[in-house]
């Protein structure tokens, strides 16, 4: 089995209707992360070697829209919160590579809301702009 670099990565084995794992997912995002669907505040240290920096809520909304589940927040020091995925048990972090070698405490963490991320309208906006580009990817991955 390839080796991946997000959290959780070696369990994350449920399957959506089109038999794709989050494993799966994060290989077709990969090709799709970029500066546009970065958060804005963040777009200055963006960069092609740190795809998944500032991509954390958008990308966990998206995966909750395919699998279910509860979108989590692992709490920062600046008071904002770092969004992952729990499917009935399976945890994963698509975007935990942003982070380097740290290593963050998945435990105990707060639901995020979506009501609550997407009342700013560029995140809204961006995760618009991720789904349908996923979307597309998807289709011609046929």
């Amino acid at each position: 089995m390839k080796k991946y670099g997000f959290y959780g990565w070696e369990t994350a084995d449920i399957t959506d209707a089109k038999g794709l794992t989050p494993r799966d997912y994060y290989d077709l995002l990969s090709d799709i992360w970029c500066a546009d669907t970065c958060a804005p505040r963040m777009r200055g240290d963006w960069s092609a070697e740190n795809k998944t920096f500032g991509q954390c809520s958008i990308t966990a909304f998206l995966m909750q829209d395919i699998y279910g589940g509860k979108v989590l927040g692992v709490a920062l020091p600046d008071g904002n919160y770092h969004c992952f995925n729990d499917v009935g048990g399976c945890v994963f972090d698509l975007t935990s590579e942003q982070f380097g070698d740290k290593r963050l405490d998945y435990t105990d963490c707060p639901e995020q809301l979506r009501e609550k991320h997407f009342a700013k309208e560029e995140k809204r906006q961006r995760y618009e702009v991720l789904k349908e580009r996923l979307a597309a990817s998807v289709r011609a991955k046929g």
